[in-house]
């Protein structure tokens, strides 16, 4: 007999784990006994933005519990359906700051990389979640230009690896575009933003943490961690391998209604973000991207916080 556990049991590797991810929402309600009278509605959202849920994160959740910080983040709602004023597909302008395929140059000396359209996780909150990649490829076959634009302006010191999540890509990728990029004599800076790192620390296996360890470029791994629950053993030893490739670690967490918006909560995540080698760098409101509304923080918590 099939039991829950045997449901919920981590694959081996972390490629088997990210192809083991839940993407139908009748397994996951039926894992975490959520109420019936949500699913239709959240099938709904699906069409609009597909579930992709860890499987390892069940373990984390008690059942039937809606309300879960680590759940609210990942679950399709039917808030999602809702349209307000102000809230836009592209809030930030990055088709306006598009300068190759893929590369997006908004602010002097850096420029970011959209590396992949793939993500290992789909946060509901997520700003690109409307983005065209189609139109914006930042995949192998177009990195050309976008080295060719970086190349030619010595300007610009720093490299943002975004997507998607920059460590959706293979290690024999990862490792093509940054010795690509080191070829860049006026490149310092190799920034990665990644949800991934936390959420699947397996990714950051022997032979990632090599080729951060090995290139000349000074590494920055931004991880992506809202609430305390996210930080594991095993992430907490996915962060330790990091350091010791002398990887600078900082953290970027958006201020989540039903997530994070507490104050001790706010305190116990950036203990354990200390704790573990990692500067709580970034904390912002989310962007007003149209079906996020049911995540903004109230102005009343945000003067409280």
């Amino acid at each position: 007999m099939v039991t829950r556990s045997d449901l919920i049991d981590t694959p081996h590797t972390w490629q088997q784990q990210v192809a083991d991810a839940i993407t139908d929402l009748d397994e996951l309600f039926s894992l975490l006994n959520l109420p019936a009278q949500l699913l239709p509605a959240a099938k709904t959202a699906t069409q609009q933005f597909p579930l992709r849920f860890p499987r390892q994160l069940i373990k984390q959740i008690k059942p039937g519990d809606i309300n879960d910080p680590l759940l609210r983040q990942f679950l399709p709602a039917a808030a999602e359906l809702l349209t307000s004023p102000g809230y836009e597909t592209d809030p930030l302008a990055e088709a306006d700051a598009q300068v190759a395929p893929g590369l997006l140059h908004k602010y002097p000396g850096r420029v970011l990389l959209v590396t992949t359209a793939a993500c290992a996780v789909h946060c509901r909150y997520c700003f690109r979640r409307h983005f065209p990649y189609k139109e914006q490829a930042g995949e192998q076959d177009n990195w050309q230009a976008a080295l060719e634009y970086i190349a030619a302006d010595p300007a610009i010191h720093e490299v943002i690896l975004s997507g998607g999540d920059p460590l959706s890509l293979s290690d024999r990728r990862l490792a093509m575009l940054v010795d690509k990029l080191e070829q860049i004599p006026h490149l310092h800076t190799l920034r990665f933003h990644s949800r991934t790192a936390a959420l699947y620390p397996d990714r950051v296996n022997d032979d990632f943490t090599l080729l951060l360890r090995n290139t000349r470029l000074q590494v920055v791994m931004v991880t992506h961690i809202n609430h305390p629950k996210e930080l594991t053993e095993s992430t907490q030893a996915a962060m330790s391998r990091l350091k010791d490739a002398d990887v600078l670690l900082l953290n970027q967490s958006v201020l989540l209604a039903g997530v994070n918006d507490q104050v001790s909560t706010l305190r116990q995540l950036s203990h354990g973000l200390f704790s573990n080698h990692i500067l709580p760098y970034y904390l912002h409101l989310p962007d007003a991207v149209e079906g996020t509304t049911d995540f903004a923080v109230s102005q009343a918590v945000g003067e409280q916080l």
